[in-house]
């Protein structure tokens, strides 16, 4: 499966143009998700340095993206048109009923195993 995540609000607080503090199992949840193959997408508003700065802080957290704001590592990202990236799910604070936390986040994609935690 694809899977988008927003950066603000969603893996970290909301304190941009800063980053916040690591949401509880954010990255965990994140690595484990990957052990299980699927592919997971940076979906943030972020772009330039302050892009820079969040791969770089879930780079030091051991996490490397499939893709960042783009649906796939070779696409190339065209001004002219939406950045409207192609997924499976999209994990995001912003959703209606607001962000369920990360547990409840793997329990939905993986229900029928229970959430490693290290």
């Amino acid at each position: 499966m694809i899977i988008a995540v927003d950066f603000d609000g969603t893996i970290v607080e909301h304190r941009y143009p800063a980053i916040g503090k690591e949401l509880p199992f954010a990255i965990e949840t994140i690595k484990a998700l990957q052990q299980k193959r699927h592919q997971i997408i940076l979906w943030t508003f972020r772009s330039g340095e302050k892009l820079d700065e969040a791969v770089n802080f879930c780079k030091k957290r051991g996490i490397e993206f499939y893709a960042v704001n783009k649906s796939y590592p070779e696409e190339e990202y065209d001004e002219s048109v939406s950045r409207k990236i192609n997924a499976d799910l999209f994990i995001d604070d912003r959703n209606i009923g607001g962000f369920p936390g990360w547990g409840e986040i793997y329990h939905m994609i993986c229900p029928n195993e229970p959430a490693r935690r290290k």
